[in-house]
């Protein structure tokens, strides 16, 4: 049985850790809040205007080439996988990376991957493996704005438009709710064109289209991508501190359970103390007595 000096030490131990964990939570707790009011604004808006999008292209009727939806043998893939800098969040991390880890070995095999990370974590496990890695926008989670992440944006389509990537995915954790994030796939270049039954739909709808088609493909098309892919980091990063807040109630609730478990031994172990304190006294006495 432990003495009793290395329990009381286990015991400050854990309570230190436990104090740890509650201020991790509580400051994650403050995050989640922010960032789940942006998301929760971003995605009507994000949503809508994809709708609208895809209402004025399939009105077109292809009268109009979109650079963005140009279909092409896939041969060069950008990956975007979305993590976050530091750990602590459970499987957050590992789940975007499994998701990855899954395309590389299976849809794209044999293809020319590259990988640009956003997030410390994605950008640290391709890094030591030897992949093809952009790593100038793995920091974009240290301040999430849209500035920033529209520079991001636009590199992927400029590199999709002059023909370096022929297709470019994104993997990020979709923000449920505070205990559920779910990982999600989402091919974010070419655009995805409408099936036929959708077209029959739009066709029917009379649009006013002013100053130009020309004009609103080419000035609402890049807007709509900025946005999806915006709104991608921000379900990304409101996933994080869900995720973190979780993890770290979790924490608090195991290292409550143990402390009492620790407690218990502590007590046992000092009435076992005390006790065999007792029976040396008495044999002492008797051994005296016996004299």
């Amino acid at each position: 049985m432990a003495n009793l000096k290395e329990v009381k030490q286990r015991i400050t131990s854990v309570s230190s850790t436990q104090q740890i964990t509650k201020a991790m939570k509580m400051v994650a707790a403050a995050k989640l809040r922010k960032a789940q009011d942006k998301i929760l604004r971003m995605r009507p808006y994000s949503q809508k205007l994809t709708s609208i999008l895809n209402d004025v292209v399939a009105a077109m009727g292809g009268e109009l080439q979109i650079a963005y939806a140009e279909q092409r043998p896939v041969e060069n893939v950008l990956l975007i996988p979305m993590t976050s800098d530091k750990g602590l969040c459970g499987a957050f991390n590992s789940n975007a990376m499994k998701a990855t880890n899954n395309l590389l070995e299976s849809e794209f095999k044999g293809k020319n991957v590259t990988i640009l990370p956003l997030g410390k974590k994605s950008f640290e496990f391709y890094s030591k493996r030897g992949y093809a890695v952009i790593g100038d926008y793995y920091t974009v989670f240290n301040d999430v704005n849209f500035e920033n992440v529209r520079e991001i944006a636009l590199f992927a389509m400029n590199s999709f438009t002059s023909g370096k990537f022929d297709k470019v995915v994104l993997i990020f954790n979709h923000f449920k709710n505070v205990a559920t994030q779910e990982i999600t796939v989402e091919q974010f270049l070419p655009m995805g064109a409408p099936d036929s039954s959708e077209k029959e739909n739009f066709n029917s709808l009379d649009y006013i289209l002013e100053p130009s088609k020309e004009y609103i493909v080419e000035d609402l098309v890049p807007s709509a991508l900025k946005t999806q892919f915006y709104k991608a980091v921000l379900e990304s990063n409101a996933s994080e501190h869900g995720a973190r807040m979780t993890s770290m109630d979790k924490a608090t609730e195991n290292a409550n359970e143990l402390l009492k478990e620790l407690k218990l031994m502590y007590n046992r172990t000092r009435q076992a103390a005390i006790t065999n304190e007792i029976l040396e006294i008495v044999a002492g006495a008797n051994a005296l007595e016996g004299k």
